[in-house]
């Protein structure tokens, strides 16, 4: 009896943790801090209890062996955010790359600048928006062979760290608020014509969660508040930038696109609010797996989250959205192939 019941317990307490993590997941609200915090796990550590919970009902009866599969299958669809999308139909492709370079990074290292332009030319995006780009810019200049070499013919447009590479034309580029707790921050926005279709873009890189991560790492529940502050200040940014988007979809007709760095994963509220907006996930909507973006440069050293999205509007399709490689940057780019939609 004892043999039966240390796994009847493993897989009972396995399966309790699994559906309490997913419900937190999908209801807690931003200031649940535990949740939150969870998001930012990786994944492997939620993995390996469901598929030792799986082995354990090797050894029991079936009703125990279903409690294990489903704690498992919680895990690896809901809590690790396994998408399987479908194709939407349209006409006017184009592609769209979004991607944090971490460019001071890539100056550091021999060989990092060109094997971002080898990522960049792999895909050959109609579209290139960059995130972490300002030593980039710098380094390269607007006009250089080298940045003529990365981007081509596209036309470019540069704000503090964030590039615009765009191979329709664009006008009207500016900056949007969205500082937080005395820092001042911006996202920013260009409008694109593409196949005499106008559409609002916006790029953003919300507040990194590093430093909230770090203090409860190194101080346990004494590094909660500080946490909790920093998760704050990503909803303050993320509300800021829902509030402007919004703006545009209810004054003009023009299709809104969103990508960039928002450090949060989907199912996040920071992601949410936006999502609120009307926009649309372009993963969720045509992409296939997980999509995880970044994770690949800690241990485990394995992309264990998905930070950087492409949102759109209802107007926009959306053919397919995957994501690129790890070599160049600490984040993988996402690119999309979406339908402009005409009336």
């Amino acid at each position: 009896m004892l043999t039966n019941l240390l796994p009847s317990i493993a897989i009972g307490t396995t399966f309790v943790c699994a559906l309490a993590l997913w419900v937190a997941f999908e209801f807690a609200p931003a200031h649940i801090w535990w949740a939150e915090l969870a998001r930012y796990v990786p994944y492997p550590v939620y993995l390996l209890p469901g598929v030792g919970a799986l082995a354990l009902g090797l050894y029991l009866n079936w009703r125990w062996r279903i409690a294990a599969a489903a704690a498992l299958g919680m895990v690896l669809v809901p809590i690790m955010g396994m998408q399987i999308g479908g194709a939407e139909a349209g006409s006017s492709p184009i592609r769209l790359m979004t991607y944090n370079i971490k460019a001071y990074r890539a100056a550091e290292r021999e060989g990092g600048v060109e094997a971002i332009a080898s990522e960049v030319a792999l895909h050959d995006a109609d579209i290139i928006v960059m995130q972490d780009a300002s030593h980039l810019v710098h380094l390269l200049g607007l006009r250089s062979k080298e940045a003529l070499a990365m981007f081509g013919e596209r036309q470019i447009e540069t704000s503090g760290r964030y590039v615009i590479a765009s191979r329709f034309p664009m006008r009207d580029c500016k900056n949007g608020d969205i500082s937080f707790s005395g820092e001042r921050r911006h996202y920013f926005r260009c409008v694109v014509n593409a196949k005499g279709v106008e559409f609002d873009l916006f790029t953003a890189h919300l507040h990194t969660p590093r430093e909230g991560l770090n203090a409860t790492r190194q101080q346990r529940l004494g590094g909660v508040d500080e946490w909790q502050e920093n998760v704050a200040a990503r909803m303050m940014q993320s509300r800021a930038l829902a509030a402007d988007v919004a703006g545009d979809l209810a004054t003009n007709t023009r299709p809104v696109m969103l990508a960039g760095d928002l450090n949060a994963p989907a199912h996040s509220p920071v992601v949410r609010q936006l999502l609120a907006t009307g926009l649309r996930d372009a993963f969720a909507v045509a992409g296939t797996g997980y999509g995880h973006t970044h994770g690949h440069s800690l241990r485990p050293h394995i992309s264990f989250n998905r930070i950087d999205h492409i949102l759109v509007s209802a107007k926009i399709g959306v053919a397919r959205c995957f994501v690129g490689g790890k070599e160049a940057s600490e984040h993988r780019p996402a690119i999309a192939d979406l339908w402009l939609r005409r009336e």
